[in-house]
């Protein structure tokens, strides 16, 4: 494993290597601006869809692509920075469509929940077997490690514990500490909210589902892991707009979901792009809030996507006829 050498380059020297590199840096006062509002690895990356390329022979004597260090004619700073402004409205828009299913989502659990008992999290009979024994754990010689309730209750109670809402203060003074699961759903995050929801009994995890409008508690807990793996990387502000998700929303068995039945002729779901955690956002919205303009608002984005030839609203994963889709022309 070879050592890191490169030299530290400062802000002038950043520009001159992008313009060695192909790029049109335009006036040096705006590129040195830029990077300096953005710095120079995060700038690349969302240069790097114009990275020249060649074909080469591999050491299996297939051909390959071998990406260069420099970039094609026409690759200008001026255009990148449209596009980082886009990803940055884009993650706004998914921070807060996440948040309205999160808020729901919370309602939903602690009102199914509730009516079984209030502490129904503390009990083993909400939850399947599988979420409720001991783990056996490999790396310390087969030694038991608490359930995946277990553990789910201690990351809540930490969460609890470093709460300052007025609400978990007075239930801190007051009952020992002990919230009801109406109450500790409004804390919760969405992962948290996730790993709950996939342990489950099937008939109180159908009942949540079906409040959403999605069929069976597979493609409930797919959706709301992927979602919140979307909105970690939003709430990063990591780059999202060409990400291929790495926890990919699973799309609904075919007649299942007729307005999302246009994802199953999307690429293998290792390629998904974000247009399909953005459409299950959109689904979802429907049934929580059928007046929200979200659709409308993230259509005017992606209709005003600064494309190039190199770079479409491909990237996201957009089907060619999106426009037509009975999904997005509702308001």
């Amino acid at each position: 494993m070879g050592e890191y050498t490169k030299p530290w380059l400062s802000l002038d020297e950043q520009v001159d290597r992008l313009a060695n590199q192909g790029v049109d840096v335009g006036a040096r006062q705006q590129a040195v601006a830029l990077l300096s509002a953005v710095g120079y690895y995060r700038l690349t990356g969302y240069l790097y869809p114009f990275r020249r390329s060649e074909q080469v022979e591999g050491s299996d004597g297939a051909a390959e692509t071998k990406i260069l260090g420099t970039y094609v004619p026409g690759t200008s700073l001026a255009h990148i920075a449209r596009v980082i402004d886009f990803d940055r409205d884009l993650r706004t828009l998914v921070l807060e469509g996440v948040e309205r299913v999160e808020v729901a989502v919370r309602m939903r659990v602690g009102y199914v929940l509730g009516r079984r008992s209030r502490f129904a999290h503390e009990d083993a009979a909400t939850f399947l077997p599988m979420f409720t024994t001991p783990q056996l754990d490999e790396t310390s010689g087969w030694r038991t490690r608490p359930s995946k309730q277990g553990e789910w209750l201690g990351r809540v109670a930490q969460r609890r514990d470093g709460s300052d809402e007025a609400f978990v203060a007075h239930f801190r003074a007051k009952y020992d500490n002990r919230m009801p699961i109406w109450a500790l759903t409004e804390i919760l995050e969405l992962g948290h909210l996730s790993r709950l929801y996939a342990g489950l009994l099937d008939d109180d995890a159908l009942e949540i589902a079906a409040a959403f409008g999605v069929p069976t508690k597979k493609l409930m807990a797919s959706w709301l892991a992927s979602l919140n793996y979307v909105r970690n990387v939003a709430a990063h502000h990591a780059r999202l707009f060409n990400r291929k998700l790495q926890y990919a929303p699973k799309r609904p068995r075919s007649g299942t979901v007729p307005l999302l039945e246009h994802l199953r002729a999307a690429d293998p779901p290792k390629e998904f792009g974000v247009y399909n955690a953005l459409a299950t956002i959109a689904y979802l919205l429907r049934s929580i809030d059928p007046g929200c303009d979200w659709s409308a608002r993230l259509r005017a984005l992606i209709d005003g996507f600064p494309s190039e030839p190199r770079l479409t609203v491909a990237s996201l994963g957009v089907p060619h006829d999106w426009h037509s889709l009975k999904l997005w022309d509702h308001d």
